[in-house]
Parts: structure tokens; C-alpha cells; sequence
């Protein structure tokens, strides 16, 4: 009975160990992984979190665009990025449109800006000019032309 216990104790602590969220960015006290700047805009920042529970946070999409250059996509279980709309709130940078508009300046100067959906990017676009991007589409242009 008492090593039913333990091995019970054992798998409370290794399960409580499993981490399937990323932790919270510490604005205004937390640093960049890729430009070491202190993360305070709740409009651009980004973070992802590795399958082995990780996370590394970004002050702006490009850091993490940069930053993602030498990750292993394999090793990575969510990418997050912050909703332009709805400062401080996470969405699935995966599934998120980007809008690159100099009339919406960033915190690295790439003026790479995150919408939640498709709808919300097109109405920036029409007030900001500058061009849509889907998650797959940054990452090319991210690989060819390094542009920030």
C-alpha cells in the first residue's frame, strides 16, 4: 500500500511537471530572445512555446520571424502572436494575417503588424495601405529576402 502511494505521489508530480501552455509575457520587465529590448508593446509581441514546454517571447512578429531562422520546426508546439486589436491577447500565429504598413509602426521598424483574422487586417489595410501576409507567406519572405 505505501508504494502504491509513493508511486502515486511520483505520478502527481511528473504530471503536474507537463507545462502545455506558455508562460505569460512579463511586460516591461521581460527581454527580447532575439533583440534583447525590453517586450512593453502589447500590440506586437509574439511567443512560442517547444514540445518540451519552453517558452521564448519576442517583442515584435519580426524578432521572432528572425529568432526562428536556426529552430527546428519540429521542435516547436505553438507559435503566438499578439492581436493588434485586442492588446495583450494571444492568438495562433499560424492562423493569424499580417499587414505591413508604415503607417502602423512596430518595435523593430519592420512595421509588421498581427490581426487575429482576415477581416480585421483587410479594414487596417484600407486605412494604412501596405500588404497582406499569411503566416506561410512571412516565413518565405522571411528565408529569401531577410528583410529586417
Amino acid at each position: 500500500m505505501k508504494s502504491l502511494t509513493i508511486f502515486g505521489v511520483i505520478c502527481i508530480l511528473v504530471l503536474s511537471s507537463c507545462n502545455s501552455e506558455p508562460k505569460p509575457i512579463e511586460y516591461g520587465s521581460e527581454g527580447c530572445h532575439f533583440c534583447s529590448m525590453t517586450i512593453v508593446d502589447k500590440q506586437h509581441a509574439a511567443q512560442f512555446m517547444t514540445k518540451k514546454g519552453r517558452s521564448y517571447s519576442f517583442d515584435a512578429s519580426e524578432c521572432m520571424l528572425n529568432y526562428l531562422r536556426d529552430v527546428e520546426p519540429e521542435t516547436v508546439a505553438m507559435y503566438r502572436v499578439n492581436n493588434y486589436t485586442d492588446p495583450g491577447v494571444f492568438v495562433d500565429a499560424t492562423k493569424a494575417t499580417y499587414l505591413i504598413s508604415e503607417n502602423i509602426p512596430s518595435p523593430m521598424g519592420a512595421f509588421l503588424t498581427a490581426f487575429a483574422n482576415e477581416d480585421e487586417a483587410n479594414r487596417a489595410q484600407l486605412s494604412n495601405s501596405g500588404t497582406l501576409y499569411t503566416w506561410t507567406e512571412l516565413e518565405e519572405k522571411f528565408e529569401k529576402d531577410n528583410p529586417f
